[in-house]
């Protein structure tokens, strides 16, 4: 597999040095890509670069991931308008570990040819001191280069400017890419297309330093095609952790996304071939209705991030929600993961001890809960044929409702109509 070439047709590649493709195809080589760790998860905007990573690995070449515990601390000036906030050391510390397990979910890591690596640059910073720094890295840049580059004139042009903090970042990450080439025999670092002038600070620096050869390349930004940003939500960022997105939200996000995005996504965030891609295409235009690039798409990445159980129960869920699907399933999750299903629904809290007694049916959806605003709606929609609890259609106005309806002993599903759904719990 030609590594070069997969980003170009799967519409991957921004920009890439001259002499990139020609190492990489003439022998393994190790290259980087760095990530921040600015939170304790990843999230969908990462997976550009965690992709980068599994097709490197895959075209038989070695990915370095670093996990940046020394350039959090200073803050990446790319594509930012203002100072990040600097975070202290335990919590970075805590976001590194965290990032270092959902790497590895992704990627092969081990001590073969080409096998990952996880390093940690805090680890060769921690006692570099300030003044060894800029006569051993600081000298070989001259300020008129740093200032030139798109991060800095940006923020030089801003109402905020930029700290010396902020303006020094280039010359830490170029160092990460030279200790790299040095004693790693790392040749390449990857990276957005936003990361590109300090790629180059990087093969620059090595040039400079040690008359050294090194190559870089950067991945497009992920647009949507309706103009708004990829990987936000109106509930905000989408998460790889599961307590922070759970898996049926991570799958909805792929399953909703527009038939132009999906189709371009479907090659950037999965590994299907261009033969499976192009069929799955062909089927989904002959019946667009039935999503199937959607499917597809959300179906590989929610499995490659969670699990084939995780992506399971999101089925079993979307069923539930949106379709004809057993609630069965319900009584398998625990309190945590049964009130993530149903996250933004209405949910009221009744009492045990009343439901114990029974309650009728138009008082609890009335009185006890405010399913309906008034016993009269209740009552008439009952009639009508449009209100179920837990799955099962209400026919009958005087019909009791007791503990025995309990699921995991604690919770009713009341539908009002097709797609209303409320959550009584039982206390």
């Amino acid at each position: 597999m030609n590594f070069v070439e997969e980003l170009r047709w799967r519409g991957m590649l921004q920009d890439i040095m001259p002499g990139t493709e020609e190492q990489l195809n003439k022998e393994l080589t190790a290259g980087y890509i760095g990530f921040d760790p600015t939170g304790d998860s990843l999230h969908v905007g990462h997976l550009t670069q965690i992709m980068t990573l599994i097709h490197f690995q895959r075209a038989g070449h070695k990915p370095v991931a670093l996990v940046g515990g020394a350039t959090g601390m200073v803050g990446d000036p790319s594509g930012k308008s203002a100072e990040r906030n600097l975070l202290d050391e335990n919590t970075l510390r805590h976001n590194v570990s965290c990032l270092q397990n959902q790497l590895k979910k992704f990627l092969e890591f081990g001590i073969e040819r080409n096998q990952a690596e996880m390093v940690n640059n805090y680890d060769w910073f921690k006692n570099y001191g300030f003044l060894d720094f800029i006569r051993d890295v600081g000298k070989h840049l001259t300020v008129n280069y740093m200032m030139a580059k798109d991060s800095v004139k940006k923020r030089l042009e801003s109402e905020n400017g930029i700290s010396f903090t902020e303006f020094s970042y280039q010359l830490i990450q170029g160092y990460d890419f030279y200790h790299l080439w040095k004693n790693n025999n790392c040749l390449i670092q990857m990276g957005g297309s936003d990361q590109w002038g300090n790629i180059v600070t990087g093969t620059e620096l090595i040039r400079r330093k040690d008359a050294g050869t090194a190559y870089g390349l950067t991945t497009k930004l992920i647009k949507k095609t309706d103009g708004t940003k990829f990987g936000k939500t109106e509930g905000g960022a989408v998460w790889l952790d599961a307590a922070k997105t759970s898996p049926f939200k991570y799958f909805q996000f792929w399953l909703n996304t527009s038939d132009e995005d999906a189709k371009n996504w479907i090659k950037i965030f999965t590994l299907k071939s261009q033969e499976e891609i192009e069929a799955i295409i062909k089927e989904h235009d002959s019946a667009p209705h039935q999503r199937l690039v959607q499917r597809a798409l959300a179906e590989d990445i929610t499995i490659r991030t969670h699990s084939q159980e995780a992506y399971d129960t999101a089925i079993k869920t979307t069923d539930f929600l949106f379709g004809n699907g057993s609630l069965e399933f319900l009584n398998q999750l625990n309190d945590t993961e049964l009130l993530e299903v149903f996250e933004g629904v209405p949910q009221f809290t009744i009492a045990k001890n009343e439901l114990s007694s029974g309650i009728n049916i138009v008082d609890l959806l009335s009185a006890h809960a405010a399913v309906f605003p008034s016993k009269g709606e209740a009552r008439k929609m009952i009639q009508g044929g449009g209100v179920s609890i837990n799955k099962q259609k209400i026919d009958e106005p005087a019909q009791i409702i007791n503990t025995d309806r309990l699921l995991n002993g604690k919770y009713l599903v009341a539908q009002r109509g097709k797609k209303n759904y409320f959550l009584l719990i039982a206390e």
